[in-house]
Protein backbone atom coordinates (compact mmCIF):
# COMPACT_ATOMS: atom_id res chain seq x y z
CA UNK A 1 0.00 0.00 0.00
CA UNK A 2 1.42 3.39 -0.93
CA UNK A 3 1.02 6.42 1.27
CA UNK A 4 1.39 10.10 0.48
CA UNK A 5 4.89 9.96 1.99
CA UNK A 6 5.97 7.03 -0.19
CA UNK A 7 7.53 8.10 -3.50
CA UNK A 8 5.90 6.76 -6.65
CA UNK A 9 9.21 5.24 -7.70
CA UNK A 10 12.01 3.76 -5.58
CA UNK A 11 15.42 2.64 -6.74
CA UNK A 12 16.45 -0.91 -5.79
CA UNK A 13 18.87 0.52 -3.22
CA UNK A 14 16.14 2.70 -1.66
CA UNK A 15 13.74 -0.23 -1.60
CA UNK A 16 16.24 -2.50 0.15
CA UNK A 17 17.02 0.24 2.68
CA UNK A 18 13.28 0.82 3.21
CA UNK A 19 12.67 -2.91 3.78
CA UNK A 20 15.60 -3.29 6.17
CA UNK A 21 14.25 -0.55 8.43
CA UNK A 22 10.53 -1.20 8.08
CA UNK A 23 8.03 -3.30 9.96
CA UNK A 24 5.75 -3.97 6.96
CA UNK A 25 7.07 -6.11 4.12
CA UNK A 26 6.67 -4.87 0.54
CA UNK A 27 7.14 -6.55 -2.80
CA UNK A 28 8.90 -4.45 -5.42
CA UNK A 29 7.89 -4.41 -9.06
CA UNK A 30 9.72 -2.09 -11.42
CA UNK A 31 10.20 0.72 -8.90
CA UNK A 32 6.84 0.48 -7.15
CA UNK A 33 6.27 -1.14 -3.79
CA UNK A 34 3.22 -3.12 -2.74
CA UNK A 35 2.54 -3.79 0.95
CA UNK A 36 1.96 -7.40 1.91
CA UNK A 37 -0.82 -8.40 4.24
CA UNK A 38 -0.27 -10.59 7.27
CA UNK A 39 -0.90 -14.31 7.05
CA UNK A 40 -3.58 -16.41 8.70
CA UNK A 41 -2.96 -19.18 11.22
CA UNK A 42 -3.72 -21.78 8.51
CA UNK A 43 -1.26 -20.13 6.13
CA UNK A 44 1.43 -20.08 8.81
CA UNK A 45 0.96 -23.73 9.83
CA UNK A 46 1.17 -24.89 6.20
CA UNK A 47 4.32 -22.83 5.49
CA UNK A 48 6.01 -24.05 8.68
CA UNK A 49 5.10 -27.67 7.85
CA UNK A 50 6.68 -27.33 4.42
CA UNK A 51 9.78 -25.61 5.76
CA UNK A 52 10.16 -28.31 8.46
CA UNK A 53 9.85 -31.11 5.90
CA UNK A 54 12.40 -29.43 3.63
CA UNK A 55 14.92 -28.61 6.39
CA UNK A 56 14.83 -32.14 7.78
CA UNK A 57 15.23 -33.66 4.31
CA UNK A 58 17.97 -31.26 3.19
CA UNK A 59 20.15 -31.55 6.29
CA UNK A 60 23.73 -32.23 5.20
CA UNK A 61 23.03 -31.52 1.52
CA UNK A 62 24.12 -28.66 -0.72
CA UNK A 63 20.58 -27.25 -0.58
CA UNK A 64 19.11 -24.76 1.89
CA UNK A 65 15.47 -23.90 2.62
CA UNK A 66 14.38 -20.32 3.29
CA UNK A 67 11.15 -18.97 4.79
CA UNK A 68 9.11 -15.89 3.83
CA UNK A 69 11.46 -13.19 5.10
CA UNK A 70 14.00 -13.89 2.34
CA UNK A 71 13.13 -12.32 -1.00
CA UNK A 72 13.76 -13.62 -4.50
CA UNK A 73 15.13 -11.10 -7.01
CA UNK A 74 14.54 -11.36 -10.71
CA UNK A 75 14.40 -9.15 -13.76
CA UNK A 76 11.53 -9.11 -16.23
CA UNK A 77 11.75 -6.87 -19.30
CA UNK A 78 14.74 -5.12 -17.68
CA UNK A 79 12.71 -4.26 -14.58
CA UNK A 80 13.80 -5.44 -11.16
CA UNK A 81 11.27 -7.47 -9.16
CA UNK A 82 11.47 -8.65 -5.56
CA UNK A 83 8.91 -11.12 -4.24
CA UNK A 84 8.63 -12.76 -0.82
CA UNK A 85 7.88 -16.45 -1.51
CA UNK A 86 6.54 -18.42 1.45
CA UNK A 87 9.26 -21.08 1.13
CA UNK A 88 12.24 -21.37 -1.24
CA UNK A 89 15.05 -23.82 -1.74
CA UNK A 90 18.37 -23.02 -3.37
CA UNK A 91 21.03 -25.64 -4.12
CA UNK A 92 24.74 -25.54 -4.75
CA UNK A 93 26.61 -22.27 -4.95
CA UNK A 94 23.96 -19.58 -4.69
CA UNK A 95 23.95 -15.83 -5.14
CA UNK A 96 22.80 -15.04 -1.62
CA UNK A 97 22.78 -11.39 -0.82
CA UNK A 98 21.92 -10.30 2.70
CA UNK A 99 18.15 -10.30 2.13
CA UNK A 100 17.48 -12.05 -1.17
CA UNK A 101 18.26 -14.94 -3.50
CA UNK A 102 18.61 -14.86 -7.25
CA UNK A 103 18.70 -18.56 -8.04
CA UNK A 104 16.17 -20.76 -6.24
CA UNK A 105 15.52 -24.30 -7.48
CA UNK A 106 12.09 -24.54 -5.84
CA UNK A 107 9.51 -21.95 -4.80
CA UNK A 108 6.36 -22.62 -2.77
CA UNK A 109 3.53 -20.13 -2.34
CA UNK A 110 0.71 -20.77 0.13
CA UNK A 111 -2.35 -19.25 -1.48
CA UNK A 112 -4.27 -16.50 0.28
CA UNK A 113 -7.58 -15.08 -0.95
CA UNK A 114 -5.95 -11.68 -1.50
CA UNK A 115 -2.94 -13.01 -3.47
CA UNK A 116 -4.14 -16.19 -5.19
CA UNK A 117 -4.70 -14.64 -8.61
CA UNK A 118 -1.26 -12.96 -8.51
CA UNK A 119 0.40 -16.22 -7.41
CA UNK A 120 -1.36 -18.23 -10.15
CA UNK A 121 -0.75 -15.80 -13.00
CA UNK A 122 1.82 -13.03 -12.52
CA UNK A 123 4.22 -14.94 -10.29
CA UNK A 124 3.89 -18.14 -12.33
CA UNK A 125 4.87 -16.25 -15.49
CA UNK A 126 7.69 -14.37 -13.79
CA UNK A 127 9.10 -17.26 -11.78
CA UNK A 128 9.41 -19.43 -14.89
CA UNK A 129 11.96 -16.90 -16.18
CA UNK A 130 14.39 -17.79 -13.37
CA UNK A 131 16.91 -20.10 -15.10
CA UNK A 132 17.60 -22.19 -11.97
CA UNK A 133 13.94 -22.71 -11.01
CA UNK A 134 12.73 -26.27 -11.58
CA UNK A 135 9.47 -26.31 -9.59
CA UNK A 136 6.78 -23.92 -8.44
CA UNK A 137 4.21 -25.25 -5.98
CA UNK A 138 0.93 -23.54 -5.12
CA UNK A 139 -0.56 -24.77 -1.86
CA UNK A 140 -4.20 -23.92 -1.12
CA UNK A 141 -5.07 -23.11 2.46
CA UNK A 142 -8.87 -23.26 2.30
CA UNK A 143 -8.92 -26.73 0.72
CA UNK A 144 -6.38 -29.53 0.66
CA UNK A 145 -5.00 -28.99 -2.82
CA UNK A 146 -1.52 -28.55 -4.26
CA UNK A 147 -0.75 -27.48 -7.81
CA UNK A 148 2.73 -28.36 -9.02
CA UNK A 149 4.37 -26.64 -11.99
CA UNK A 150 7.64 -28.08 -13.31
CA UNK A 151 10.08 -26.88 -15.92
CA UNK A 152 10.52 -30.47 -17.19
CA UNK A 153 6.76 -30.55 -17.89
CA UNK A 154 6.71 -27.14 -19.61
CA UNK A 155 5.13 -25.65 -16.46
CA UNK A 156 1.82 -27.49 -17.04
CA UNK A 157 -0.13 -27.75 -13.78
CA UNK A 158 -0.53 -31.05 -11.93
CA UNK A 159 -3.23 -30.83 -9.24
CA UNK A 160 -3.19 -33.12 -6.19
CA UNK A 161 -6.16 -33.37 -3.81
CA UNK A 162 -6.12 -36.79 -2.16
CA UNK A 163 -4.72 -36.88 1.40
CA UNK A 164 -2.70 -39.97 0.46
CA UNK A 165 -1.46 -38.47 -2.82
CA UNK A 166 2.33 -38.39 -3.01
CA UNK A 167 3.58 -34.84 -3.44
CA UNK A 168 6.86 -34.98 -5.31
CA UNK A 169 9.33 -32.16 -4.94
CA UNK A 170 11.60 -33.56 -7.63
CA UNK A 171 14.12 -30.75 -7.50
CA UNK A 172 15.10 -31.84 -3.98
CA UNK A 173 14.19 -35.54 -4.31
CA UNK A 174 11.51 -35.45 -1.62
CA UNK A 175 8.13 -37.20 -1.74
CA UNK A 176 5.60 -36.77 1.08
CA UNK A 177 1.89 -37.51 1.40
CA UNK A 178 -0.26 -34.44 0.85
CA UNK A 179 -1.67 -34.97 4.38
CA UNK A 180 1.74 -34.15 5.93
CA UNK A 181 1.69 -30.68 4.43
CA UNK A 182 -1.69 -30.02 6.09
CA UNK A 183 -0.85 -31.64 9.43
CA UNK A 184 -2.35 -29.63 12.29
CA UNK A 185 -4.37 -27.36 10.02
CA UNK A 186 -7.82 -26.74 11.52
Amino acid sequence: MESAATPLFLSVEDYLRHEAGGTVRHEYIGGRIHAMSGSSVRHNIIAVNILSLFRTHLRGSACQAYINDVKVRLAVNREDIFYYPDVMVACGPVHLEEHYLRDPALIVEVLSPSTESIDRREKLLNYTLIPTLNEYALVAQETREITMHRREEQWRPVVLTSAAAPVEFRSIKLTVPLAQIYEGVP
